[in-house]
């Protein structure tokens, strides 16, 4: 097996997901398809080393990263669709802008208190 043209393939597949989060800040929608394509990378070389060394671990990872990516798709999914009712737009700029007010928020301190 001539596994050099697999990590090409696959090192072209990540340089490709990292050039769409650089380039393309605006949408978060691309960002994440870029982020989903780095996966698919990661995986296929999993699967590569896992056959070229004849190891079945690469293989269980191969098939841990598609189920941590569906869950990961499902709730950046659900957060696009809950962003885009509440603003309008899923422009990474209004993202930015959101700030929580309930008491697990960034901008609040949690204090516990031994009773």
């Amino acid at each position: 097996m001539d596994s050099i043209k697999y990590f090409t393939f696959s090192m072209i597949i990540f340089i490709s997901g990292i050039r769409g989060i650089l380039l393309n800040r605006r949408n978060i929608l691309i960002m994440s398809m870029s982020i989903e394509s780095m996966l698919l990378a990661v995986n296929s070389n999993f699967l590569v080393f896992s056959v070229s060394s004849d190891d079945m671990m690469g293989q269980s990872f191969a098939l841990l990263v598609p189920t941590v990516a569906a869950a990961e798709s499902a709730i950046g999914l659900a957060i696009f669709v809950i962003t885009f009712r509440v603003r309008g737009t899923i422009a990474v700029e209004s993202i930015n802008s959101i700030q929580g007010s309930g008491p697990f928020s960034l901008g609040e301190r949690i204090r516990f208190e031994l009773s």
